[in-house]
């Protein structure tokens, strides 16, 4: 692999790892375990956190009121009902199903590594943690973006930093230890900068078509724009994940990183 140009490197890279298709099964995964973690967290968590979650929303995506409206409405509606019905044994029930994500989130990591699938005893307890964090990052996204009341020019670095700490944490965690960390470095980088891009064209993307979807479908025009949005930004991450193997393995790269020896074509899982 090392005779081929960096763009063949990564196009054999990403037709690899399913980019299309590994990105329309996070985006659906996280779309259909998101609505009943917020209808947990509803339930059970103080207002103060149900705050910080509908200001991360804001600044991550940009939504308007009347957007606004209809998340604060499924939060209210979930702390009227949700409480009475979601008891413990619901509550931990709807945290395993959620782990859906952390499981094609950590089939996306080992196809990009080219590394077989760690044994269950290894990985479940990673599922989980990956998505308790996750979530806590998601509640104070809001402030961390608004650099803790200082406003954005300290709070993008600050989301710019928090991303990459985040992905190259997620990479080394779902990949059970397997890969060095300096080596998941420019995969990090890469998506934690890409989506920190993202999150600003968002701003501009999805409140205008959450307002031209609701007009036209009503509330499903909510479940359209975000599952659409969902899409493109998973997409992202594949490809930004994938790429990062394939940057890890230049020559250059290699050595200041340490990167081990890439696997021989017949010992990569089909």
């Amino acid at each position: 692999m090392r005779a081929i140009p960096f763009v063949g490197q990564l196009t054999v890279q990403l037709v690899h790892v399913n980019v299309l298709d590994t990105a329309t099964r996070l985006a659906a995964q996280t779309f259909l375990t998101g609505v009943p973690v917020l209808f947990v967290l509803a339930a059970f968590a103080p207002a103060t956190v149900r705050d910080n979650l509908v200001a991360s929303l804001r600044s991550i995506l940009g939504l308007g009121s009347r957007p606004l409206d209809e998340v604060t409405g499924v939060l209210r509606a979930g702390r009227q009902s949700s409480g009475q019905t979601i008891g413990g044994i619901g509550f931990v029930v709807t945290l395993l199903s959620a782990t859906a994500c952390s499981r094609v989130l950590q089939r996306l990591c080992e196809r990009s590594w080219h590394l077989p699938p760690a044994a269950a005893r290894l990985a479940a307890w990673r599922w989980v943690a990956w998505l308790v964090v996750w979530l806590a990052v998601l509640v104070f996204q809001g402030r961390v973006r608004q650099g803790f009341g200082v406003g954005q020019g300290l709070g993008l670095p600050l989301a710019l930093v928090m991303a990459c700490l985040m992905w190259w944490w997620t990479q080394y965690l779902l990949l059970a230890g397997r890969m060095p960390w300096l080596p998941l470095l420019p995969g990090a980088v890469l998506t934690g900068s890409a989506l920190t891009a993202l999150a600003g064209a968002a701003k501009i993307y999805v409140p205008n078509s959450l307002d031209r979807s609701i007009n036209q479908f009503g509330p499903l025009g909510l479940v359209f724009t975000l599952f659409s949005w969902l899409i493109v930004l998973f997409t992202v991450v594949t490809v930004c994940v994938a790429a990062g193997y394939v940057i890890a393995h230049e020559p250059a790269a290699a050595r200041l990183l340490r990167t081990p020896p890439a696997p021989e074509p017949a010992d990569r899982p089909r």
